[in-house]
């Protein structure tokens, strides 16, 4: 890995607020225009609501994980609020802001990933039908596990003791968002139908992309965790970009795909990672794995990566070995473990 020594206060403190403004606004005007296209009798219409909504709900999401860095604004407070905001948008408001922060944070700290028991156990520990239907879900794209797991999230405050004071915010939280799906239903069954076929593309396009950016150990949250250094750190993440020839098309994801950047100076705002990126690394390191050349594995993997763990990037000679990279499974930013 290239060492390249930076100049930390370009990228924490000269803001762009205009860039901030834009993407917030987009977020929120397409969000807002996307329902309101899945409203109209037109079928195209309607189509493009459904791509202008997935596509909110992904910069929602990315913008959230800003937020948690405090790389928005000057004032945590107003990352908070907007954090919050964006959670609400794309359906991570059943955990408090404040925690997903905190965890995510120790991801960076402690470079590892988090988990709240074994995956491969909880499997086994199905009733066969159930663990059938969930796999067959899986191996149709239709991410069963990642809605599992978020139910498992919602209602954990419920036989959690550790979490039991979030029992009226989630009681509360789910009254306010059954209640405004309740009343899109009401209105347009086929509208809701399409909001959650937008929904199950977010979730899709953030598993695929949460799926290539680390190798890293997953521990149990609360156990002793080994110290790793900045060169473990750097060995194991991956930056799965859009383009590396078309940079501009990573603006999609608001750059989330330099991710070795990111674990660099992990405070770094979205919109100055590709300058990061360019003052960190040569551009030939074996880091960089662009998402088209990882379709194949996404696919290939789907259901052996749930067993397998996420396996390696990289071979002995430095190189990249796709047919050992089979990703990681649901290691979400958007979600506590529970």
């Amino acid at each position: 890995m290239t060492t390249v020594a930076i100049d930390v206060n370009r990228y924490l403190h000269q803001k762009k607020p205009l860039w901030n403004t834009l993407a917030i606004a987009y977020t929120l005007v397409s969000y807002v225009g996307g329902i309101a296209l899945l409203l109209l009798p037109n079928g195209w219409l309607n189509a493009v609501g459904v791509v202008f909504l997935t596509h909110s709900l992904l910069c929602s999401a990315y913008l959230a994980h800003d937020f948690m860095h405090s790389a928005i604004f000057e004032s945590k407070a107003w990352n908070v609020a907007f954090g919050n905001l964006m959670l609400w948008l794309n359906g991570g408001c059943y955990a408090r802001f404040e925690d997903l922060a905190r965890l995510h944070i120790a991801h960076h700290v402690n470079r590892v990933d988090f988990c709240r028991f074994d995956l491969v156990t909880f499997l086994q520990g199905m009733p066969a039908p159930v663990r059938s239907l969930l796999l067959a879900l899986e191996w149709l794209y239709f991410p069963a596990l990642a809605f599992l797991l978020r139910l498992r999230s919602i209602i954990a405050p419920f036989w959690d003791e550790e979490r039991k004071d979030e029992r009226w915010r989630n009681t509360f939280t789910l009254l306010i968002r059954g209640g405004l799906f309740t009343l899109l239903v009401i209105v347009s069954p086929k509208a809701l139908l399409l909001y959650f076929f937008a929904y199950i593309g977010m979730l899709t396009v953030l598993r695929f992309v949460d799926a290539f950016q680390h190798t890293y150990e997953v521990f149990p949250v609360g156990s002793e965790i080994p110290k790793r250094d900045r060169a473990h750190e750097q060995a194991n993440t991956f930056s799965n970009v859009v383009s590396l020839r078309y940079r501009w098309l990573n603006l999609l994801l608001l750059n989330f795909g330099y991710h070795n950047a990111h674990h660099e100076l992990m405070k770094c705002p979205w919109y100055s990672l590709p300058d990061l990126d360019r003052d960190l690394f040569n551009g030939d390191e074996v880091h960089y794995i662009t998402l088209p050349a990882l379709l194949g594995n996404y696919h290939r993997y789907r259901l052996s990566r749930l067993y397998s763990g996420q396996g390696h990037g990289v071979n002995d000679q430095g190189e990249h070995s796709l047919e050992t990279f089979y990703g990681a499974i649901e290691v979400s930013f958007l979600v506590l473990p529970a």
